[in-house]
């Protein structure tokens, strides 16, 4: 833990500052000693022991995007709201730059809550999470392990386990497959012992192609224009390191998510590629499960997946808000 982070002092986010709250950075470690670097948000004027969430993603993004949109939404509706950067990316430390990994990104939720319990402005027993994109999917990993989180919200979620061993819409669902992507990445492996560099994968695709599947052009709109394009961001930028698939296909999250007895609420798009996730993931959790009852798929006519990173006339804040609240 002797690593020291350089953060920025700047107003460097994609989206306007609110009036409603203050902002500080701050920094807290991981149960592997890796540094993470988080941007706090809390009501003005606030006092007292305040309920508080942890917010994290989307997968490549950064807490100057929607994670920190997300957070300072939250703490304008009167919680102590944090939104961090996994390890390895954005002002967090780590190293290798730019790697994923289910086990530490599962564990940097925990990390928060660690945090979080042991300021003196948060009430330990009001602590929720929120993940977006990818980090829907740690969250609710977090969530089946970590009994301190009383409430969860996984938004526009992605299972990234899922997507990297079996394909979108599970369409490479078969060893050989799967065989052939593990090749290729330990061939990655090699090359990137030999040269001491871990190579890209590359992020959004820039130039847009003109027959780029709909989603794609999603993410363009978003990392690769002003919207959300932010200098830190992986996937505004060269992407992540191409090895960092390997642990995904190897370790499922969500194996024991219909253990979870906290809340936990999943929010998806109905036109989004990617709402099979969730609907998938809410179906598992509560089937054969004694703690169904808390446990909310909510389904957003006619939003795709990246109109929850940003839309707040999409993102149904008004029932994030009821949900952590109920919940506490």
């Amino acid at each position: 833990m002797d690593e020291t982070l350089n953060l920025g002092s700047e107003w460097d986010k994609v989206f306007e500052k609110s009036e409603k709250v203050e902002h500080e950075k701050a920094t807290f470690h991981n149960r592997y000693g890796i540094p993470l670097a988080c941007d706090v948000y809390k009501p003005k004027n606030a006092s007292g022991k305040l309920p508080a969430i942890a917010v994290c993603g989307p997968f490549g993004a950064v807490k100057e995007q929607s994670s920190g949109l997300y957070a300072q939404e939250l703490a304008g509706r009167g919680f102590l709201a944090i939104a961090f950067d996994p390890s390895f990316t954005g002002e967090s430390g780590g190293f290798p730059r730019y790697v994923a990994s289910p086990d530490i990104n599962t564990e940097d939720f925990s990390a928060a809550v660690d945090y979080l319990s042991c300021r003196e402005d948060v009430d330990p027993d009001k602590i929720g999470i929120c993940g977006i994109c990818g980090w829907g999917g740690m969250a609710i990993n977090a969530a089946a392990i970590d009994t301190r989180i009383k409430a969860t919200v996984a938004s526009t979620m992605y299972d990234m386990t899922r997507v990297n061993a079996k394909g979108y819409f599970d369409a490479a669902d078969s060893e050989e497959a799967r065989y052939e992507t593990k090749k290729a990445l330990n061939e990655q492996r090699t090359a990137d012992y030999k040269s001491g560099n871990y190579e890209l994968g590359g992020g959004v695709v820039d130039p847009l192609p003109a027959d780029a599947p709909f989603f794609v052009k999603d993410y363009y709109d978003y990392y690769k224009t002003k919207r959300g394009y932010h200098p830190r961001s992986l996937n505004s930028n060269g992407g992540w390191n191409k090895t960092s698939a390997l642990s995904f296909l190897n370790m499922p999250i969500l194996t024991y998510s219909q253990e979870i007895r906290s809340a936990v609420l999943l929010i998806h798009g109905e036109k989004a590629h990617s709402c099979y996730f969730s609907k998938d993931a809410y179906a598992a959790m509560t089937k054969n499960s004694k703690y169904a009852a808390n446990k909310e798929l909510l389904l957003i006519p006619n939003a795709v997946h990246t109109d929850l990173y940003d839309r707040k006339d999409v993102i149904p804040f008004d029932k994030i808000e009821k949900f952590f609240k109920n919940n506490f």
